[in-house]
């Protein structure tokens, strides 16, 4: 028997997909507990880090960096600044290597698109500040080209008004890149989640005293691992290796990012 053209055409088109269902609440086991709503604060994070991990293919690199240099600086540094009552931490400094290395190594200060590489001339450096109501990052723009004690004023400032809740959206949205320090909770190493549409993010994990080889003899130093989270579809690996090579070497040698 012939079949109707409309009938063969019935047959060889692909059924239609089936409504995808809502996901349904996990089931709350029954043992006491608080229940509290979500802020739209925390949602909106859920759903930024969701999107980022399901959709941005993440390369991750880590280095293991002397530290000693950084500090035998950043205590003269501020025996120099104790009168303009400035104190600068090493997230202060770290903040500055990680935008002199990203001037250093342009190919990993940019922003992927569909269809298009979106390449930065500035280094506006996101850090990740946890706050009451959940983790937020204010920027400090151009910081490849301030002074450590600005920055230093300026990131005390924004960390001070984001656990206020008084940040205006332009000094959190934005930035080119992205810095994490968790050294202070005694976090050895670990790999953060990019912040889209950023390129990457530097993990820092803590300074610690460690065995160490200097000038081929078995000594003692202070060293910290740091982890770069670098999108892949942007930046490849070995363009992060320049940028986390950059980053020890001006961390290690850390009057050459004050030049």
């Amino acid at each position: 028997a012939t079949v109707a053209p409309k009938a063969a055409e019935a047959a060889a088109a692909p059924a239609a997909p089936a409504a995808v269902a809502p996901a349904k609440p996990a089931a709350i086991p029954d043992i006491p507990h608080t229940a509290e709503k979500l802020s739209n604060v925390r949602k909106t994070i859920a759903r930024r880090l969701t999107e980022s991990k399901q959709t941005v293919p993440h390369i991750y690199l880590t280095v293991d960096i002397r530290l000693d240099a950084l500090l035998k600086l950043r205590g003269e540094l501020n025996k120099g600044l104790e009168p303009r009552g400035v104190k600068l931490s090493v997230n202060d400094l770290l903040i500055k290597a990680l935008a002199a290395s990203l001037i250093q190594v342009p190919k990993c200060n940019v922003m992927f698109t569909p269809d298009q590489l979106i390449s930065f001339s500035r280094a506006d450096i996101s850090v990740a500040v946890s706050t009451p109501t959940g983790l937020i990052t204010p920027i400090i723009a151009g910081a490849d080209t301030k002074g450590v004690a600005a920055i230093s004023t300026e990131m005390k400032d924004l960390a001070a008004r984001a656990r206020d809740n008084k940040l205006k959206p332009e000094e959190y949205q934005g930035g080119t890149a992205s810095l994490s320090n968790m050294g202070m909770y005694g976090i050895k190493q670990f790999e953060a989640v990019i912040n889209p549409p950023q390129g990457m993010i530097m993990a820092i994990g803590a300074g610690e005293k460690r065995p160490y080889i200097i000038d081929d003899t078995l000594g003692v130093a202070t060293v910290m691992s740091a982890t770069g989270s670098f999108d892949h579809r942007a930046i490849d690996g070995a363009d992060g290796a320049q940028l986390m090579q950059a980053f020890k070497t001006l961390v290690e040698a850390p009057l050459s990012m004050l030049a």
